[in-house]
Order: structure tokens, then sequence, then C-alpha cells
């Protein structure tokens, strides 16, 4: 099945605990790098839901951003989830957040699809 340019979004309003803090001091009253980091990952995996069979599960490979622009407390981000390329189990999106119009940030997501036999050896601590 070909699941290039299938789309998701999501929508996430942005909470004080977004912001970017840093040792316990906040740095900036934003929705920081870090949190759309969290959120793209968790669109990507919205799609990868839709993809992957009962017996697997994804693990996450890497997260490509590029931060744009602020997103203040209160605001609405949509963030939008685009498969770019899916082969041999790996999962890549393309993302971006936008606050209405205004583009705060895009990037890509990667994710690797495995059985859940292998990974719970794989997590498994000796």
């Amino acid at each position: 099945m070909n699941y290039i340019g299938k789309q998701l979004t999501i929508e996430y309003v942005v909470k004080s605990t977004d912001f970017a803090t840093f040792g316990g001091e906040t740095v900036h009253e934003v929705y920081s790098t870090f949190s759309i980091a969290r959120d793209a990952e968790w669109t990507g995996r919205q799609l990868l839901l839709q993809i992957k069979a009962e017996d697997e599960e994804g693990v996450g490979t890497h997260v490509n951003i590029k931060h744009r622009g602020p997103a203040f407390e209160g605001e609405t981000v949509e963030i939008t989830a685009t498969i770019a390329n899916f082969e041999h189990g790996q999962l890549l999106c393309h993302f971006v957040a936008k606050v209405g119009e205004r583009v705060i940030a895009d990037g890509d997501t990667g994710q690797k699809i495995l059985k859940k036999e292998k990974l719970n050896r794989l997590f498994r601590k000796n």
C-alpha cells in the first residue's frame, strides 16, 4: 500500500509547562523547541498507528526541527504531519507547525516499526 502523502493534523494549546525552562528557570515564555519536538513526534506517531500491525510497535529514530517563530501561552498550534517515505519499516514524516497562517516550525520525524517481541528484547535490562 502507498502511504506517501497521507496527512494528519493535531491541535495543541500552548501551556506554561511548554515554555523553554532549564534547571527550573524559565528562559522564555514561549512554546519551546523541545515541546515542539514532543508534539511533532506525537503527530507522526498517529500516522504510524494507522500503519503498524497489532504485533508491531514504533520507536523514534530522529527529530529535525527548524524553529521559525514563537507561539505564546493560550495560542492554538496546528501540527500537520505528512508521510514523506515509508519503506522497510522506516517511517519518515515531514511536519509543519502553525499558529493561524504563521509557520512557527517545520522539520521531520523518523520512526522504525519493529515486532513488539524484538523491542521487548532490546529494552530488557540485563
